[in-house]
């Protein structure tokens, strides 16, 4: 009877600790999706940063507008890097979201729009430099604010049309919150992750990109009190899909001292075929390794909020949606506000 009495405080034991061991890597009272991290401050960026190309060249501050001033708002849209390959990921329905502004006291316009500082595959994926263990994002986003509409950008192969006015007021107060918007959220983050194509599944991570600023500053002026036209409205969403997804640690627990090494190299041996790409030969033989990892072997390691997870990808992987979200009526949603 002892023996046995032992063995079950021993399984009890083992049960109660279970949690412990496993309450780091997966969790049934995790919150799903992972809130997105604001920060106090935004950090400089690192010399070793660098954009092919530069980040809001004709940047200004937002001017404070006259109470009493009408403002016109427009919606902006158009396929990513227009202005080099013109309509190619449109077809794709890779878009660029924007917002635009025009006084009628004084008849200028202005653009606004959320991006890359150093570009979209800096902020995807990171760079493995010789000397360092851990690899090296470049991975900031933020708001730009600059006055004129590019009418023929936007029209051509996007959208430029009205959805709403505001009034100087309004204006000056949304301009407070862009500030606080902009240096707290301070990273991009590329990929939404959920468990299944179906409009009910569980989202385990939400991206942080163009367009969800452009939502999260309808939704401040919709609290604001302007009231949208009611048109249909679409944005690009890139989605991976996974079972739940292994939370794995930091930067330090995984690549310190005292860090995972096998872990840590499992990690940059994953993201090794993502790099930039100097031959076509080079090319293909990195993306039948990423094919053998993320399809064959359903892995994908994942950095946010500056952790890394393990997510045990599955069909249908990856996929690229054009989904509608309707303007904002007024309430509060999940745009981060």
């Amino acid at each position: 009877m002892g023996a046995a009495r032992l063995c079950q405080r021993l399984l009890l034991l083992l049960l109660a600790w279970a949690p412990r061991f496993s309450g780091g890597l997966r969790s049934a009272q995790r919150r799903w999706p992972v809130p997105y991290r604001r920060f106090d401050y935004r950090p400089k960026t690192d010399p070793y940063c660098q954009a092919r190309y530069t980040f809001c060249p004709t940047g200004s501050a937002i001017p404070l507008m006259k109470e009493e001033d009408v403002i016109e708002v427009y919606r902006l849209q158009a396929p990513v890097w227009e202005f080099k390959y013109g309509d190619l990921l449109g077809h794709l329905k890779i878009m660029h979201d924007a917002v635009g502004f025009k006084s009628s006291l004084t008849g200028k316009n202005y653009t606004m729009e959320w991006y890359e500082l150093f570009q979209l595959g800096n902020c995807t994926f990171p760079h493995l430099r010789p000397g360092m263990d851990a690899p090296f994002w470049c991975n900031q986003g933020a708001a730009c604010f600059y006055e004129g509409i590019d009418d023929a950008h936007w029209k051509e192969n996007g959208t430029l049309v009205l959805v709403t006015t505001i009034t100087g007021t309004m204006f000056n107060e949304m301009a407070k919150w862009v500030k606080y918007d902009n240096e707290t959220g301070i990273y991009y983050e590329t990929w939404t992750v959920q468990a299944s194509p179906d409009k009910q599944s569980v989202i385990w991570f939400d991206s942080y990109e163009c367009s969800k600023f452009i939502l999260r500053t309808y939704q401040k002026l919709a609290d604001l009190g302007a009231v949208f036209s009611k048109i249909q409205t679409n944005y690009t969403n890139i989605i991976l899909f996974s079972g739940e997804p292994i939370y794995l640690g930091n930067e330090t627990s995984i690549f310190g001292p005292l860090g995972n090494k096998t872990l840590a190299a499992a990690i940059r041996d994953f993201y090794y075929p993502f790099k930039p790409h100097q031959t076509v030969g080079e090319f293909f033989v990195d993306l039948l390794k990423i094919i053998d990892r993320v399809i064959l072997n359903h892995q994908f390691y994942l950095f946010y909020n500056l952790e890394y997870w393990f997510l045990p990808m599955k069909s249908p992987y990856l996929k690229i949606i054009y989904e509608e979200v309707p303007l904002s009526n007024g309430n509060k949603t999940s745009f981060g506000l």
